[in-house]
């Protein structure tokens, strides 16, 4: 069986502990980076089947900038970008980005993540 991989680009610690175990709780390959460049990195040596980034970033890229270069390198790879500072309506979102205000129940993040990943999903991508 297929293990899927999520990306999880969070530069709060404790926010991207919490989120990686509950999502390899609930059976995901997950991959960390704690800022944008460690993202880019792992995206041009691994498969991976969803990102979750924060859009507030150290280091000079935020989470925005990395969505708009996965929208052209990466577009069938889904993204969920979350924010506690921000609010973003769709038409502020590249590609088929899709945003989740701060705080967010790891749950309802796990269920979104398993719903972009799901193989009927991606057949019809």
């Amino acid at each position: 069986m297929y293990q899927r991989t999520v990306l999880i680009v969070e530069d709060e610690f404790l926010i991207r502990m919490v989120l990686a175990d509950t999502l390899a709780d609930e059976g995901y390959d997950v991959v960390e980076a704690g800022n944008v460049l460690e993202a880019v990195a792992v995206l041009g040596h691994r498969k991976i089947d969803a990102v979750i980034t924060d859009i507030d970033m150290p280091g000079g890229l935020s989470g925005l900038d990395l969505a708009r270069m996965m929208s052209i390198k990466h577009a069938n790879v889904p993204i969920i970008i979350a924010s506690g500072g921000r609010l973003l309506g769709s038409e502020e979102l590249p590609g088929d980005a899709v945003f989740v205000p701060k705080p967010y129940g790891m749950s309802a993040m796990a269920s979104m993540v398993d719903e972009m990943t799901s193989c009927d999903r991606r057949r019809l991508a």
